[in-house]
C-alpha cells in the first residue's frame, strides 16, 4: 500500500474517527439496498417469504464473493476504496428506478433483478475488507475487528428500523434509494479530503461530485420517476398511490371505473364490486336470526361493511384491519369513501387496526355474524389467516347460533386452494357450505359459510340489492363439474399447503 504516514497524531486519529463512521454509514446503506430489493421483488412477484429469503439469499452469498475478492487488491487501497463507494452509491442508488422499469418493459425481471443484487452485494462485499486493511496499523487486530463489525452491525440495525417505520410510509422507495446512494457517494467524497494526499488522484474526487449531483437530481425528482414508472405497471391512469407499512396502495381510473390494487394484486373493480359483496355479506347476515354484533375482519375499503349497514337488524360492526392508511383512505377520502357509501364514518361503526390473528387470541367477544374478507393466500403471511388455528379462533369468537362467510379464492381458476379452505373449516369442527359467483372482473368467485349448525337458506334479503335476490340464491351452492370437490389437505400453520394450491392453481 502507497500510503503516507499522517502528519501528526490529532490527524491521523481524525481520519481513523472519519473512517470508523463510515461504518456505520456503509452498514446501514448495504443493508437498505437489501430490504430494497426484497421489498419491490415481494410487491412485483408476490410472496413476500420467498422473495425476502432468496434475495437474503443471493445478497450474503455475493457480500462474500466480494470479501474473497478483495484478497486480489494490494495496493492503492484508498484510491479502490473512494471507487467502491461511488459504484455502489450509483449502483443501490438508481436500483428502485431500474427494478421498477425492468418489470413493466422486460420479460426477464427476475434475471435483472438477481443480476442487479449480485453486483451490489459484491460491492458492497468489498467495503470492510478494505477498511479492515487501511485501519490496521491503528489498532491491536482484536480491537479492529470488534470495532469495525459492531458498527456495521449497528448500521443494519438503524437501516432494518427506519425501513419500515420511516422511509417505506413516509419517503418512499424510489426517494430512499437515491437518498441512501447519495450517502454512499458523502462517504466517498469525505474519505478523498481526508486522504488527499494520499490518493493524489484529482479526477477521482471530481467523478464523486459528479455522481453526488445524479443522486441528488434523483433525490429531487423522485415523485416524478415515480409516478413514471408506476404508471408503467398499469393499463389505466393512475389516481392514487401510497405506501403504507404494510402494502403499496394503488387506484386507477379509466372512463368511471376505479380498480384498487394492493402490491400490484387486483381487489376490485368499482363497476361490479357489488356482485362480490353482496355475496360476501347477504347470505349468512340474512340466515342469522338476530345479527346484533357483526364483526368484519380484513376489508378496509369498507365494501363489506356497506352492505351488512343495509340490514337495519345490526346494531354494531366491528372492523378489524392491519392497515390505519387504508381504512383512513376508505374514510376520509371522499372519492374513495364514497364508494362504501361512507360506511366507515356510521356511529355503527368501530374500526380496529390490528392483526386479525392476533386480535381474535386477545379479544372475547362472541358475534353474531363474522366476515372474513382477507386478500387471496398468495404468501404465508395472508396464509396464516386460513389456518386451522385460525379458524379455531374464529369459531370461539362465533355465537351458537351465528355464522361466518369467508372470502375463498377462485374454484374455478385455483380449485384445490378453494376447497382446502371448505376442508380446514370442516377440520375445526364447523359446518362449511361452500357456494360461488361469477364477477366480470375475477370470473367465478368462492366462499364458505361457516357455522356451529347446519346453514338454512335464509327467506329474505334487504330490497335494495343490485345484484343478488332469493331466486338466485340456491344456485349459488350448486356446483358444476369443473368445479367440484376435490381431494386436498387441511391448512396448518407448519405446512401453509393453501399457499402452494393458490400459486398453482393460478400460474
Amino acid at each position: 500500500m502507497d500510503q503516507q504516514k499522517p502528519a501528526s497524531k490529532d490527524d491521523r486519529r481524525g481520519k481513523t474517527q472519519a473512517l470508523l463512521f463510515s461504518v456505520f454509514a456503509i452498514g446501514t446503506c448495504g443493508l437498505i439496498y437489501e430490504l430494497l430489493a426484497g421489498t419491490i421483488a415481494s410487491y412485483m412477484l408476490g410472496d413476500s417469504v420467498t422473495q425476502f429469503s432468496t434475495i437474503i439469499g443471493v445478497y450474503l452469498f455475493s457480500m462474500g464473493l466480494g470479501s474473497y475478492l478483495a484478497r486480489y487488491v494490494r495496493k492503492d487501497l484508498i484510491a479502490c476504496f473512494i471507487q467502491i463507494e461511488i459504484l455502489v452509491g450509483l449502483i443501490g442508488g438508481i436500483s428502485s428506478l431500474v427494478l421498477f422499469l425492468a418489470f413493466s418493459e422486460l420479460d426477464a425481471f427476475r434475471v435483472v433483478l438477481y443480476s442487479w443484487v449480485t453486483v451490489t452485494g459484491i460491492l458492497v462485499g468489498l467495503e470492510i475488507p478494505f477498511l479492515l486493511r487501511i485501519l490496521k496499523d491503528q489498532f491491536p487486530f482484536s480491537d479492529l475487528v470488534s470495532k469495525v463489525l459492531s458498527l456495521d452491525y449497528l448500521g443494519a440495525l438503524a437501516a432494518s428500523l427506519l425501513f419500515p417505520l420511516w422511509l417505506v410510509p413516509q419517503v418512499g422507495l424510489m426517494r430512499s434509494s437515491f437518498i441512501f446512494g447519495f450517502l454512499n457517494v458523502l462517504v466517498a467524497i469525505w474519505t478523498c479530503h481526508l486522504f488527499r494526499e494520499e490518493h493524489r488522484r484529482p479526477m477521482l474526487t471530481l467523478q464523486a461530485y459528479a455522481a453526488l449531483v445524479l443522486l441528488l437530481v434523483g433525490v429531487a425528482f423522485s415523485d416524478v420517476l415515480s409516478e413514471f414508472t408506476e404508471q408503467r405497471l398499469y393499463q389505466d391512469p393512475v389516481i392514487f398511490s401510497r405506501a403504507s407499512r404494510y402494502q403499496r396502495i394503488v387506484a386507477t381510473n379509466a372512463q368511471g371505473e376505479m380498480r384498487l390494487f394492493l402490491n400490484g394484486q387486483f381487489q376490485f373493480s368499482s363497476l361490479d364490486e357489488y356482485r362480490y359483496h353482496e355475496a360476501l355479506g347477504h347470505p349468512g347476515l340474512a340466515a342469522v336470526g338476530a345479527p346484533r354484533q357483526v364483526l368484519v375482519l380484513g376489508g378496509g375499503d369498507g365494501m363489506a361493511v356497506r352492505e351488512i349497514l343495509k340490514d337495519q337488524r345490526v346494531q354494531r360492526v366491528t372492523l378489524v384491519d392491519l392497515d390505519p392508511t387504508m381504512t383512513e383512505i376508505f374514510t376520509y377520502h371522499d372519492a374513495f369513501a364514497a364508494l362504501n357509501n361512507y360506511a366507515l364514518r356510521s356511529p355503527r361503526v368501530q374500526v380496529v387496526n390490528a392483526d386479525a390473528f392476533v386480535w381474535l387470541e386477545d379479544n372475547t367477544s362472541l358475534y353474531d355474524f363474522i366476515v372474513v374478507d382477507f386478500p387471496d393466500p398468495s404468501n404465508y403471511s395472508l396464509g396464516k389467516l386460513y389456518t386451522a388455528t385460525f379458524y379455531l379462533r374464529l369459531a370461539a369468537h362465533l355465537a351458537p347460533d351465528g355464522v361466518a362467510a369467508i372470502q375463498s379464492s377462485s374454484p374455478l381458476m385455483a380449485r384445490r386452494a378453494f376447497w382446502c379452505i371448505v376442508e380446514t373449516v370442516r377440520a375445526v369442527g364447523l359446518e362449511a357450505a361452500p357456494y360461488h359467483v361469477a364477477i366480470p372482473s375475477f370470473g367465478e368467485w368462492g366462499y364458505v359459510i361457516a357455522s356451529h349448525k347446519p346453514f338454512q337458506m335464509p327467506d329474505r334479503l334487504p330490497e335494495d340489492l343490485r345484484f343478488l335476490n332469493r331466486l338466485i340464491m340456491p344456485s349459488l351452492f350448486e356446483f358444476p363439474i369443473d368445479m367440484e370437490e376435490v381431494p386436498v389437505e387441511v391448512n396448518h400453520l407448519n405446512n401453509q399447503i393453501l399457499v402452494r394450491y393458490q400459486e398453482q392453481g393460478w400460474e
